[in-house]
């Protein structure tokens, strides 16, 4: 942490998740000179994140062996009720990433290309003064420090630290949806383990979750993940997540010893069709600042990932023609557009299903029309789930899934 009271760089980025990590060290290996900053003292801490990748991810996003918990062959959806499904592939099909190991070798890579890390900062502020930002960070012990840039990128997350959320009357008409997450790390036998070993196992319906949905999913061999994540409804009393998680965990271990090794939660807030500002002058958002956590699944780091990608090589041109061309609000124009092509247009369509599907999902009424759907992707192969869960390939289901997707049953 450095003990000056001010620094100067090209950008800052604040926030060292997924998709902060990721821009810092892009841009360090384009030998842009970049400080990525975080609250965490410690980037194993709050590890909160089901981290599931499909196979393609880690090829496109250049990921090392060493980021992996595990790999994964098999989907198993449990619930409604007692139903359980499970279709296996003979390859594998993804990978379970270690949270705290993605984030470990991000920083690394940033500093390995000339990037400087600091971490126990707390971003409090920033504004444009001339063309530079600047940004003020508090340590623990409650000092400053101030850093002037050219860019400052808010990485922070749902917080939005530096961005926060737009005001009424500029904010999207679909509005912010927000979930909330609890995941334990258990330590189980090597008989426990291979139960879960080559799968990703999810429990659906209200008697598992109301509004929401369970997971384990394995990490290192004896390591399991238990996770619950549910829909924030105002207009509904829920149930604490501490005690879904724990029912969730005598359900699926009835008679097996755990230990759990850690305890980490979190929030999600996104807006359906990403329609809130990305920019404000020389400040950028990028990740789930700006809403790329995709509720369906809770996918957030594949999605993150995807606004660094199309971030990084944006600021290197704004870098490039600064003092040249255009005003900086002008600079990153095509980053909004950019950033919704990568995303696809099924987005927003997996976004109104995500709200339809787990804000229903609280009676057996719900629960008999997710069972339907669920019957119908029985002939499917697990290839064709991965398209359907992870590309949002909902056209492979047929027609069949048009009425519920449009909400018609």
């Amino acid at each position: 942490m450095p003990s000056e009271s001010s620094l100067h760089c090209q950008v800052l980025v604040v926030g060292a998740g997924p998709a902060g990590g990721d821009l810092a060290r892009r841009l360090a290996f384009q030998g842009v000179d970049v400080v990525l900053v975080d609250r965490l003292a410690d980037l194993n801490r709050s590890a909160f994140s089901s981290a599931a990748l499909p196979i393609a991810s880690m090829q496109a996003f250049g990921l090392p062996a060493e980021v992996v918990g595990s790999r994964w062959r098999q989907w198993q959806l449990i619930g409604p009720g007692s139903a359980s499904r499970s279709w296996a592939s003979p390859q594998p099909l993804g990978v379970v990433l270690d949270f705290g190991a993605l984030r470990r070798w991000q920083a690394d890579q940033c500093r390995h290309w000339g990037g400087r890390l600091a971490l126990g900062l707390q971003a409090c502020t920033s504004y444009q003064e001339g063309e530079r930002m600047v940004t003020m960070l508090r340590r623990v012990d409650g000092t400053m420090l101030r850093v002037s840039s050219d860019w400052t990128v808010d990485a922070s997350g749902q917080a939005r630290a530096l961005l926060g959320d737009p005001p009424p009357a500029q904010r999207p008409r679909d509005g912010l949806v927000r979930a909330a997450g609890l995941e334990w790390l258990l330590q189980v036998s090597p008989t426990c383990w291979e139960r879960w070993a080559d799968r990703l196992s999810f429990c659906l319906g209200s008697d598992w979750v109301p509004q929401g949905y369970g997971w384990i999913f394995p990490m290192q061999p004896g390591v399991l993940k238990l996770g619950v994540c549910r829909l924030v409804d105002p207009q509904r009393q829920q149930p604490p997540l501490g005690g879904l998680i724990t029912e969730l965990g005598r359900r699926l271990l009835a008679g097996e010893a755990f230990k759990v090794l850690d305890r980490h939660g979190g929030l999600v807030r996104s807006t359906i069709r990403r329609r809130e500002p990305h920019q404000r002058g020389r400040l950028v958002g990028l990740g789930d600042a700006v809403s790329t956590a995709n509720l369906l699944g809770g996918e957030g780091i594949r999605h993150a990932l995807t606004s660094s990608a199309v971030l990084a090589p944006l600021l290197q041109q704004a870098l490039a023609a600064s003092g040249v061309s255009a005003s900086a609000q002008q600079a990153l124009k095509d980053y909004v557009p950019d950033l919704r092509r990568a995303l696809g247009w099924r987005w927003s369509l997996s976004g109104r299903l995500a709200r339809r599907t787990w804000l229903s999902l609280h009676d057996a009424k719900a629960d008999g029309r997710l069972d339907q759907v669920l019957r119908g992707l029985e002939g499917c192969r697990a290839e064709d789930l991965s398209a359907l869960l992870f590309g949002y390939r909902f056209e492979r289901y047929g027609l069949r899934a048009m009425p519920y997707l449009l909400g018609w049953r």
